[in-house]
């Protein structure tokens, strides 16, 4: 028979084994964040169950610029704005609280040459972004008519990634990273080609593995990415302000709760920053 020195021992070998494995699922499932910006954002399609926002929509522009070539062959000429929930659907499911009802942008006559200034006076200084209006013409109307209703106004950038991703992620009133506007739109200025696509400046439209799936959330890119497909709409770069955001990656994020007595998922490097930069008013100039 057994004893009970050995039944113990079994047992508390059993435990390890259980343990290493939770730990195992753990850091996986942290890599797996760590390599999308779709994650922040994925709750709300989940939420609202729009899986028919996978329409097959022409993006992009032809590209005058190396820095951000385009995926399609032709360009639209006007944008088209999708509702988050399928007009159709019966009953029709709630739009959750995170998101904020500011109505939708004009469906034509938004500028598509030059460029735009996006002045965002923040908590911890002025950054400016120029947003490439030529390439990215629905996603800097989009940002237009949102400024112009003061949509990121008294809001907070909810996400910092100092891992694999370099990140400072921005733009959900609610800062719970399920926020945005009622609508959502097509991908365009797609960096295909470029390796790493993202570089040290950049700014780009945050996303959900579905296509047409951008919306109010962007990320500032501080430090060149490796590891990031070219799958986000590249709305411009910064040209005041990036060495602002450095400063925030430098102090790091704050510890989630959830990862208590897990020291890897405590030090993974992805959560909300640990100097709050809040965005006291967010506006864009005409183009030019």
């Amino acid at each position: 028979m057994t004893s009970n020195r050995d039944r113990q021992r079994a047992a508390a070998r059993a435990r390890l084994e259980r343990e290493m494995a939770d730990r195992a699922e753990r850091s996986a499932s942290r890599r797996r964040r760590n390599t999308t910006i779709a994650a922040t954002a994925g709750g709300l399609v989940v939420l609202l169950g729009v899986a028919w926002l996978v329409v097959v929509m022409t993006k992009g522009d032809d590209k005058t610029e190396p820095s951000a070539a385009s995926s399609a062959s032709a360009a639209p000429t006007s944008c088209t704005w999708l509702p988050l929930v399928d007009p159709s659907a019966s009953p029709a499911p709630e739009i959750p609280k995170e998101v904020k009802d500011v109505g939708t942008p004009p469906t034509s006559g938004e500028p598509r040459t030059g460029s735009q200034t996006m002045t965002m006076d923040t908590s911890v200084g002025t950054i400016k972004i120029k947003v490439d209006t030529a390439n990215a013409p629905c996603a800097a109307a989009s940002f237009t008519y949102l400024a112009s209703k003061k949509f990121f106004d008294g809001s907070k950038c909810h996400r910092l990634v100092t891992q694999s991703i370099y990140v400072l992620q921005c733009g959900d009133p609610s800062g719970t990273s399920l926020g945005g506007p009622t609508y959502r739109y097509a991908e365009e200025n797609l960096p295909t080609g470029r390796r790493p696509a993202y570089t040290e400046g950049m700014v780009a439209i945050a996303k959900t593995q579905n296509p047409a799936s951008s919306g109010s959330q962007f990320f500032i890119v501080y430090k060149d990415i490796e590891s990031l497909s070219a799958d986000y709409t590249v709305l411009g770069r910064v040209t005041e302000g990036l060495d602002l955001v450095k400063k925030v990656a430098e102090a790091g994020t704050v510890p989630d709760p959830a990862a208590s007595g897990d020291p890897a998922a405590a030090a993974s490097g992805d959560g909300a920053p640990k100097t709050e930069v809040k965005i006291n008013s967010l506006t864009m100039s005409a183009a030019s």
